[in-house]
């Protein structure tokens, strides 16, 4: 498992801040819908969870139709 986190490492710091981005942009937009922080939190936590799998594996599937080279092969 290490392995494969090493290997993946741009791709995973990418994610991990596209995570933290996303929590913030929904938090605030799922309070200003509900005007109930509880709720917010809750929609705010799920959901970035949710999109950053699937933007990792998105990433992934991108790196193997060519269309971006992962981080280390570039250098």
């Amino acid at each position: 498992m290490a392995q494969i986190a090493r290997a993946n490492l741009p791709t995973l710091k990418k994610t991990g801040s596209y995570y933290l981005l996303h929590i913030a942009v929904a938090s605030i937009v799922a309070y200003a819908v509900t005007g109930n922080l509880m709720v917010s939190l809750t929609l705010s936590l799920l959901e970035p969870t949710v999109q950053a799998f699937a933007f990792f594996a998105h990433e992934k599937v991108w790196q193997r139709l060519g269309g971006v080279k992962p981080a280390a092969a570039a250098s």
